[in-house]
């Protein structure tokens, strides 16, 4: 593949100016530091400046601390490394990536996806191939490496157009990114980041980990359901008169599963099966150690929503290790301990964002900004008289036009959420609803931006088949999802917000403060 034909059409048009602002912008880590600098700087010009700010829970005046002042600054050089060691999204993405490493490098994820695939009816693929999509998040990146270019040959060996089939894996797996009815690493790195937000207001509120659960897992049949209808009767009848002209003796093939594949993926499900069982057992009694002291599963002290990190954990390892196992994948705790840390290896680039975002985060909060900003920019949108409804459209647009620039969910959250949770927040709203309105405009766009990393990689799966596929070809050929899903998920949110459908495991839509 020539990088001029990867290349074609990328610097004309829109997408050719979105691409060139976003290649302007800094790295996420290099704009956390920037961030944390102007922080320092605001603090120390504000502190000298008397707001008609209160808080609305305590009735006191916002004051804004010069962090540049010679103790706050000490303080600072002091709990450095506690306050990256304590940032609550840390610890729990990368206690469930353990797990999810240790199933993936055994090959337990890769097979299943396999397998799924295999034995779909015709009829049935395209809306198979973007749910496969939409739970391949729970394995990270596995959708884009393995989903997306078997999409491709799937439907090529049906008879279908590969492009088609890649465009249907490409919707599922990055356009639905937010829609899965398996818990992943995704559902803890943004609650954590939720409450951090959540907590520069209200220092005692908690958000549960699986706040959105119910309205991602409905969300994945509405996208499966849009994404199949848009394959068919639009996006594929387009590609009708473009020519496969790849290389046939370069093009992939679907390979059959094995059969210590197959042995091993039944043992894997089975251990998989018997673990919920086994789980759904010890819950019932009603003097379960899962229960809190009244008795209750859901609430924020039961021992069962403190420990939906740890059991993503064990849903991934258990089956990863016995399909390793069986399959002979795996020869021992050597392989185990060799997928973990691949898995902490992929996540290293995260880490280093993690730390700068917990710098500016905690200090954009001691400093008072972060409340002055957030009650401020509330009494505002109060000014305008807009009913809540639309504000929330207005936060899914705003992210969506943002993740056009700035592509990692985890920089882009880490900078969104301090702003926009706690002022939502003012104005009643939940840390749960502005999370879940974040989630639709951060994945509606995906599929559409040239500066989403793994944009260039489908432009490439797309080549292997079409040779003049270029970054505007695959950004046209995505549009129609783009476009359709931001604005249906939109109203489904509305829908969800207007009937009081739960979002999630102790979700709210009203922000209703503490008594004092």
């Amino acid at each position: 593949m020539s990088a001029e034909s990867v290349n074609t059409n990328k610097n004309s048009g829109f997408l050719g100016a979105v691409e060139r602002v976003g290649n302007a912008l800094p790295d996420p880590a290099v704009l956390f530091i920037a961030l944390l600098g102007i922080v320092w700087l605001l603090s120390w010009l504000l502190s000298y400046i008397t707001f008609d700010v209160f808080h609305p829970a305590t009735g006191e005046r916002i004051v804004v601390v010069n962090q540049l002042a010679g103790e706050n600054f000490v303080q600072f050089m002091a709990t450095m490394v506690n306050r990256f060691m304590t940032f609550g999204p840390i610890g729990v993405v990368l206690v469930a990536m353990l797990g999810i490493g240790v199933a993936e490098h055994s090959g337990f994820i890769t097979t299943a996806i396999r397998a799924l695939l295999n034995v779909t009816p015709q009829k049935l693929l395209t809306p198979m191939v973007i749910l496969v999509g939409i739970v391949s998040h729970s394995a990270v990146d596995a959708g884009y490496v393995l989903v997306i270019p078997i999409g491709g040959v799937i439907f090529y060996a049906a008879g279908r157009h590969p492009l088609a089939g890649i465009a249907a894996a490409f919707a599922g797996v990055s356009g639905g990114f937010s829609a899965n009815f398996v818990p992943s690493s995704l559902d803890p790195l943004l609650q954590g980041l939720t409450q951090q937000g959540a907590q520069l207001l209200d220092p005692t509120i908690e958000v549960n980990t699986l706040n959105n659960y119910f309205f991602t897992t409905a969300s994945s049949v509405l996208i499966t359901g849009l994404g199949w209808y848009l394959t068919d009767k639009v996006v594929e009848p387009r590609l009708a008169g473009t020519e496969v002209d790849g290389d046939e003796n370069d093009l992939p093939e679907l390979h059959p599963i094995e059969p210590h594949e197959r042995k091993g993926l039944r043992w894997a499900l089975a251990s998989m099966v018997l673990g919920l069982v086994v789980l759904a057992l010890t819950l019932m009694p009603a003097d379960s150690p899962w229960r809190d002291e009244s008795g209750t599963l859901v609430s924020f002290g039961a021992p069962i929503m403190q420990s939906i990190v740890s059991l993503i954990f064990f849903l991934f390892i258990i089956p990863g290790i016995v399909y390793g196992r069986v399959a002979g994948t795996m020869s021992g705790m050597k392989d185990m301990i060799e997928g973990m840390t691949k898995a902490m290896s992929d996540m290293a680039y995260y880490l280093v964002i993690m730390f700068f975002i917990a710098q500016f985060v905690i200090a954009f909060g001691q400093s008072g900004l972060g409340t002055l900003l957030a009650i401020s920019g509330a009494r505002g949108l109060e000014a305008l008289g807009l009913p809540i409804s639309v504000t929330i459209v207005g936060i899914v647009l705003l992210t969506g036009f943002i993740n056009l620039f700035v592509g990692s969910a985890s920089g882009k959250w880490g900078l969104l959420a301090p702003i926009f949770v706690p002022m939502l927040m003012v104005l009643g709203v939940s840390p749960d609803l502005t999370q879940a309105a974040y989630r639709v405009g951060d994945s509606s766009t995906n599929i559409i931006t040239p500066l989403m990393p793994y944009f260039p990689l489908v432009v490439i799966y797309c080549q292997r088949y079409v040779k003049s596929t270029g970054i505007g070809t695959l950004a046209a050929m995505m549009l129609p999802y783009s476009i359709t899903f931001i604005i249906a998920w939109t109203l489904f949110l509305l829908v969800f917000y207007w009937l009081k459908i739960p979002l999630g495991i102790l979700s709210s839509y009203e922000y209703v403060p503490a008594t004092p």
